[in-house]
């Protein structure tokens, strides 16, 4: 099992960066395959970045494709999320998550399926301003 604590969030002016990082606790971070997802004020959750647990294979949602970078330091357990170019539109609750730890490989489709991650952090507040 994996304990997630996602942090960084923060008040920036649209054009801004922010970086997130999701310390995982318990088995190593290198054991999962993890993500981000966010969730803005009265929207569904949805889909950020994600990679795999060699940190090989990474999926990014089209809306954050050139802007946002997902990365991992399997030595610290730790995974990033380095925001540039950020819009109002990216404002949102952003939340780090991990799978099962099984092991299995997932493609770059599969890596953004919500039902494929069973932990998740608490959740770090992103506010763009315009």
């Amino acid at each position: 099992q994996v304990q997630l604590v996602d942090a960084g969030g923060g008040l920036v002016q649209a054009g801004g960066s922010l970086r997130l990082s999701c310390a995982a606790s318990g088995r190593t971070s290198g054991s999962y395959t993890m993500g981000w997802f966010r969730q803005a004020p009265g929207k569904e959750r949805e889909f950020v970045a994600a990679l795999s647990r060699s940190g090989i294979t990474t999926a990014y949602a089209d809306s954050v494709k050139g802007r946002f970078t997902i990365s991992r330091d399997n030595a610290k357990n730790t995974m990033y999320l380095q925001m540039n170019s950020l819009k109002p539109e990216d404002t949102a609750v952003y939340y780090c998550a991990a799978d099962s730890g099984s092991g299995r490989y997932y493609s770059a489709t599969m890596l953004r399926l919500e039902s494929l991650y069973e932990y998740w952090g608490q959740g770090t507040q992103v506010t763009v301003s315009s």
